[in-house]
């Protein structure tokens, strides 16, 4: 898998746990889960900018 692929399946995965959570009712729940997510997406976004280390 390229490393592209992989940090663009990350950032949707965790987008989906973001919808997720803003269709939670309101609480810590619903807090964790979108912090939670759109840490991620941030996270798996940001992955795409550092170079890859070929071995």
């Amino acid at each position: 898998m390229k490393g592209t692929t992989r940090y663009w399946l990350v950032a949707g995965l965790d987008a989906m746990v973001t919808g997720v959570g803003m269709i939670l009712p309101r609480g810590r729940l619903k807090t964790a889960a979108l912090s939670f997510g759109m840490t991620q997406v941030a996270l798996g976004l940001s992955g795409m900018l550092k170079p890859e280390v070929r071995q």
